[in-house]
């Protein structure tokens, strides 16, 4: 059978112009197994080990002034691992052909509720305390199950998805001005330079409201290379450096180091946080 291996690191950076760092991340590995300790039955029989796992990668990058964007940040992460710990049931298989689609759709449906449960708590904690009032946070997750990705996503933050030598959008940022481009009322190629690049139309916590979450699921190929960012890496380094990067890095450490120090290179005016997975294949009994 096919085992995947992959090599996970992540790197945060204040920034050239914060006085702190709004932005937070985490990346968990998380599973389930089985381990002979000892049995009747021989080990040809039975084996020894049995593991499943998959890899949780999430960013946040907070606002709502003073301290309030980096306690969105963190409290919004620290949420969501409660919600996932209380969770009953946990995804970590798609092994069976006959539950495979349901058990995709049931993973969002549970994961739009996880997302609803962070937006209600940011909004409880501004409630309770007025000088974090309206304080929120953009989230985008990545979870890799095997060779499947699953992405969640509100905001500006953005998860990618690198491939044979070319990088692909895996979110769509939830900004005005991307609004416009997708209504036809500016160019796709004027976003970046648009004065409401920065407005997010959608946001965890915030002043309430509708929250739309987007999700995505991609299936993955041995190589491939998924970059979670958080926008202090895209607003100074366009894609055909994150390419470039990744493309020549030895390893995702590497390439998390080289991204941050280019952010920093080019000014780097808000905080810069970026998580790389790099996935590869080898044939096993």
């Amino acid at each position: 059978m096919k085992v995947i291996s992959v090599d996970i690191a992540a790197r945060t950076d204040i920034g050239k112009r914060r006085e702190s760092n709004e932005d937070a991340f985490l990346v968990f590995r998380m599973g389930r197994f089985l381990e002979r300790i000892q049995s009747s039955i021989s080990e040809a029989e039975l084996g020894s080990h049995y593991e499943e796992s998959g890899y949780v990668m999430a960013v946040a990058d907070g606002m709502g002034g003073a301290a309030a964007g980096e306690v969105a940040s963190r409290e919004a992460l620290v949420e969501a691992f409660r919600l996932i710990l209380r969770s009953p049931k946990w995804l970590l298989t798609l092994n069976d052909p006959t539950t495979r689609e349901s058990e995709i759709q049931a993973f969002f449906d549970r994961t739009k509720i996880y997302v609803a449960g962070m937006h209600a708590a940011l909004l409880r904690h501004g409630q309770s305390d007025p000088s974090k009032a309206g304080m929120g946070t953009t989230l985008t997750v990545a979870y890799s199950l095997g060779l499947d990705l699953f992405v969640v996503h509100v905001g500006d933050s953005r998860a990618y998805l690198y491939r044979d030598g070319t990088l692909r959008h895996m979110t769509r940022d939830h900004t005005v001005a991307q609004t416009l481009a997708d209504s036809g009322m500016i160019a796709q190629e004027g976003v970046a330079a648009h004065p409401q690049r920065h407005v997010l139309t959608q946001v965890v916590g915030g002043h309430g409201g509708w929250l739309r979450c987007d999700t995505h699921h991609q299936r993955l190929k041995p190589g491939d290379s998924v970059i979670v960012c958080t926008d202090g890496l895209t607003g100074p380094v366009p894609d055909e450096d994150i390419a470039r990067v990744l493309g020549g890095a030895a390893s995702s450490d590497s390439a998390c180091a080289s991204l941050v120090g280019l952010a920093l290179d080019r000014g780097a005016g808000d905080n810069v946080t970026v998580i790389v997975a790099r996935y590869s294949g080898e044939s096993s009994e």
